[in-house]
């Protein structure tokens, strides 16, 4: 339940006064014969409203009017004593006088919480100075996380409390429910004089929570420069390992989280093992994973692989994989301009999450087109698709549409894609297999092929295929090649199946001009097949 409104209809006269710091009105109702002991919704009595009050008059009465000696330890529904609630308000007068009436200095509420952590909390350092004279428990959790008040001193970066709190005998190394220690806490909130002070009394600078993580790890991936440098300079381990799997380093931590200048910090001093290792990560994919320009620039320049080691963690084969799975084209020319060597695998990474740019751009950069092996899973996983955007760009860089032309294919693939791959054939000399495989999927499925392809392809057609055949895919990719060609603008046009690509409503980087479509067209009614394609479409 919820204690933390209080219903003013559900507290006592004395309680009232005690709330307002009023002495003269409670004396005057605690001789009347009014109970000092009647709770409240929340199960205060007017000893925790004096102390909430910080009215140490009003306290004082209370206190010297009590039914019994159990009356100053008497706790809220929610666990706390008058001290807790003295605490959690700094007052340290409220805090002697209760104490000295015996009050438990390590007292503990319903959440595991101590009068001393709250002291604490609070800022107060003369009423910390007042628990510990009075022996409050200084070790040990105090709080419902396991904290103890070093934890928190170093949180909130009070030097005077953490030197208090060392001189009191608190254990430097005490955890928390997770294994934290208070120097971990202190790198994780970058409060580097709280670091400074701890490491200085002696505290492990290479400490591990229970996930493995160290300071060094927690300020790299936190960003914090001061506390990174500090914890180096005091003797920090760059290379233990910070979880169950292995691999994450402080130098992975900086680079997911695109901390540049930690980075550098880090890799100088890092064993570069980690970037080629069977069983572990390079920070080059920590970089790409992160998107972090500047860090994976930073890394390669310095010597890191772009080829870097598999990572089955992230079912990759190399970073330029993550680099497609993430759309990070920016990563992808970097790591091409420090040294990857494309492969027709990208081209099927490219298709398998649809990063239809990156696909133009690989093939842009003279990646090598789909063959053997390659080919036949470049085409299982093209059958996948229901997107047309990447066929154009793989048939105009010059790959032989009769690869393509088998019966699992055939049957896994849109109209738009088959028809639009039997434009780059000549569709009436195809081999009797692949024809009775056509004519079989047509009359069995729901495709309906262009109706052109019932007539002989027109000459222009023909010319073009042969005229394409000649020139290999290098040149077939540059349409600068092309362009320069002696011939007019329109048949170079032709050459890159503008009208084709018109006609199925395909647009390239290079958008065609109506003008020069015009002079295709009528080239096309001219030729061979009196078909007219715009018109059927």
């Amino acid at each position: 339940m919820d204690f933390s409104e209080a219903y003013t209809d559900r507290c006592s006269s004395v309680g009232h006064v005690a709330r307002r710091g009023d002495i003269k009105s409670l004396r005057n109702l605690i001789k009347k014969g009014c109970s000092v002991d009647v709770p409240d919704n929340r199960g205060w009595m007017p000893i925790h409203e004096a102390a909430f009050s910080s009215s140490a008059q009003c306290l004082q009465l209370l206190i010297s009017s009590a039914p019994s000696k159990s009356y100053v330890k008497s706790k809220t529904f929610e666990g706390e004593t008058a001290l807790h609630l003295a605490a959690k308000r700094g007052s340290v007068q409220c805090a002697k006088l209760l104490l000295r009436a015996g009050a438990d200095p390590s007292d503990l509420t319903n959440d595991e919480t101590t009068p001393l952590f709250l002291a604490v909390e609070s800022g107060c350092e003369d009423l910390v100075r007042l628990l510990l004279k009075f022996k409050a428990k200084v070790n040990g959790p105090h709080s419902c996380s396991g904290w103890n008040p070093l934890h928190q001193a170093s949180l909130m970066e009070r030097t005077d409390l953490i030197q208090l709190l060392l001189e009191s005998g608190v254990d430097k190394e005490c955890e928390d429910d997770f294994g934290i220690r208070p120097v971990f806490i202190a790198a994780q909130y970058g409060k580097d004089k709280s670091l400074n002070l701890l490491l200085s009394h002696g505290a492990d600078v290479n400490c591990q929570a229970k996930d493995k993580a160290t300071p060094l790890f927690i300020a790299a991936q936190e960003g914090h420069e001061k506390c990174t440098e500090l914890l180096l300079s005091k003797g920090a381990d760059p290379n233990l390992y910070c979880n169950d799997e292995a691999w994450q380093l402080p130098i992975h931590a900086a680079a997911q989280m695109g901390r540049s200048k930690i980075l550098d910090m880090l890799i100088s001093v890092t064993d570069r093992v980690c970037g080629t290792g069977k069983s572990q990560v390079s920070p080059v994919y920590s970089a790409v994973y992160g998107g972090h320009q500047e860090c994976l620039e930073m890394l390669l320049a310095r010597g890191y692989s772009p080829e870097a080691q598999e990572c089955p963690m992230f079912e990759c084969k190399s970073p330029m994989c993550m680099a497609v799975q993430k759309g990070h084209s920016s990563m992808a020319s970097l790591l091409l301009k420090h040294g990857l060597k494309l492969s027709s695998f990208y081209l099927q990474k490219c298709l398998e999450y649809n990063n239809f740019p990156l696909f133009r751009y690989f093939l842009s950069q003279h990646c090598p087109l789909p063959s053997g092996d390659e080919l036949d899973a470049f085409k299982q996983q093209s059958s996948k698709s229901h997107h047309k955007e990447w066929m154009p760009y793989l048939l105009l860089a010059g790959l032989d549409a009769a690869h393509f032309l088998d019966a699992t294919w055939i049957r896994s693939v849109n109209d738009d894609i088959l028809n639009f791959t039997l434009e780059f054939t000549n569709w009436k000399r195809l081999s009797a297999d692949v024809g009775l495989l056509l004519s079989t999927h047509a009359e069995n499925f729901t495709w309906i092929p262009q109706k052109h392809f019932e007539s002989i392809p027109p000459l222009t057609h023909l010319c073009r295929l042969e005229i394409r055949s000649i020139f290999n895919t290098e040149r077939l990719r540059s349409k600068d090649y092309i362009r320069q060609l002696p011939i007019p603008a329109c048949l170079q046009e032709y050459l890159h199946y503008s009208n084709v690509l018109s006609l199925y409503g395909i647009s390239t980087e290079d958008n065609f001009q109506e003008n020069k479509l015009e002079n295709i067209t009528q080239m096309e009614e001219n030729g061979c097949s009196t078909q007219n394609r715009a018109k059927n479409t």
